[in-house]
């Protein structure tokens, strides 16, 4: 989807139409979330700092993110890609691999396709989409970016070097911002590059993966697409207006996010083999801390425990660091099993309370009831 959380909202209040929107974090301390091609212009994009967007554009519009609203677009979206294969893989709200191997016979040639999924988008949400086709998911997700937006692109294994080689090396997946400036520190800039690279060059920054990615760089994936993969982790986390000082107050933060996190575990019916908390100092440096837990968990209290003992373990050894950003996460996911009735009456206790505020908040909204030690005096 082209700049989805931005178009939805463009969509839905016309007066935002052909304005510089972002959608996240509301104040100047959050984070670019998404941007529309009208902020793009500006270079602002998503992961920027709000501060920094607004310092390049400002009459910028912010928006905060209407996550559940995203969502239901996204379910109408995806009941469009089931209509053409069931082979459908999901990597976020607005973007998916689709394997139409099976499905030219009944719907026309992988373009016929592609232009008739665009179409019913169009028709059913107002928005656009652009598409790219491909032998692989590697050479897809590249070609879907190269005409943004509303585009349509297609590359055949005859075209990839034409294609890809004048490309700059970041489009290739795992090349991410350090790895680029070791790239770039050995003349390694665009894909070609990459792909006629010696190995002396590639070996110290890639160690053991250097021949895969030097196949990326030639176009060559193996990957299937896998329909219905599984979430990997769930998280909450936050930045802060003002930098965290006081270990109570992180502590109390702490609590929050435990809890939004279990809250969405319960929800996916899973329950985590691994917490994990993310820290970031005021400097940006940022550590994560994690401890395995069985049975896997997905109480409040649970993860609220084992996420305490790691930041105070962390602030032990950091003492008088101020805190940009807290998160608690929990991955190694499990399917949630019904608690033992025969365990403490605590244990019983706990599940039933966080059970109760769960139906409560699905009734009458997520602040309709909440914990006393997080509310603000």
């Amino acid at each position: 989807m082209d700049a989805f959380y931005a178009s939805v909202e463009q969509r839905d209040d016309p007066s935002l139409k052909d304005q510089p929107v972002v959608v996240g974090g509301d104040t100047n301390r959050g984070v670019v979330a998404a941007a529309s091609y009208e902020a793009r212009r500006y270079g602002i994009r998503s992961a920027m700092p709000m501060a920094e967007a607004l310092r390049r554009c400002g009459h910028l519009v912010r928006i905060k993110p209407r996550i559940l609203h995203y969502k239901k677009v996204s379910e109408r979206i995806f009941a469009i890609f089931q209509e053409f294969t069931p082979l459908v893989e999901g990597l976020s709200l607005d973007e998916a691999f689709l394997d139409v191997t099976a499905s030219v016979k009944l719907f026309g040639a992988p373009e016929m396709i592609a232009a008739s999924i665009k179409r019913r988008i169009s028709d059913d949400t107002a928005l656009t989409a652009s598409v790219g086709i491909a032998e692989n998911k590697l050479v897809a997700k590249i070609a879907s970016d190269l005409d943004k937006p509303d585009g349509l692109t297609i590359l055949t294994p005859a075209l990839y070097n034409e294609r890809l080689d004048p490309l700059l090396v970041r489009v290739i997946p795992g090349i991410g911002r350090e790895t680029l400036k070791r790239l770039q520190a050995v003349c390694i800039l665009t894909v070609r590059d990459l792909r006629i690279a010696d190995n002396r060059d590639l070996e110290p920054i890639f160690g053991r993966f250097t021949q895969k990615i030097r196949a990326h760089a030639a176009g060559i994936d193996n990957r299937p697409v896998v329909a219905g993969r599984e979430e990997k982790s769930i998280s909450a986390e936050e930045t802060y207006d003002q930098d965290l000082s006081n270990s109570s107050d992180m502590v109390r933060e702490l609590l929050r996010l435990s809890e939004r996190c279990a809250a969405r575990l319960r929800k996916s019916l899973l329950a985590a083999g691994t917490i994990q908390i993310k820290i970031r100092r005021a400097d940006f440096t940022t550590f994560t801390r994690q401890r395995s837990v069985k049975p896997p968990a997905n109480s409040t209290d649970q993860i609220y425990v084992i996420a305490t003992e790691l930041l105070n373990d962390w602030l032990g050894k950091n003492p008088g660091a101020r805190i940009r950003l807290l998160g608690v996460s929990g991955s190694n996911l499990a399917p949630n099993e019904q608690p033992d009735f025969f365990a403490s009456e605590l244990t019983m206790s706990t599940f039933m309370i966080d059970e109760t505020v769960d139906e409560i908040r699905e009734k009458f909204g997520s602040r309709s009831v909440g914990r006393a030690k997080i509310l603000n005096r």
